[in-house]
């Protein structure tokens, strides 16, 4: 299953634009995705752009459970 979402872009001073890309809430939510991580964006080509998760990172519930026992 597909996500659509629309392309954004703010016009900033002397002419340069700024474009957003949003990745819906659904599709955050089945990656497991956190404030703050860090993503890759790959062209493979003009049609096709692949996300890549930065470093692993640990869970909130991981990093909740280390102090506790």
């Amino acid at each position: 299953m597909g996500y659509m979402t629309k392309v954004q872009v703010i016009e900033r001073a002397k002419g340069q634009r700024q474009f957003y890309l949003i990745c819906p809430a659904p599709l955050a939510q089945a990656l497991e995705m956190e404030k703050g991580e860090t993503i890759e964006w790959v062209v493979q080509d003009k049609w096709t752009l692949s996300v890549k998760r930065g470093e692993a990172r640990q869970t909130q519930a991981q990093r909740r459970s280390h102090g506790k026992r």
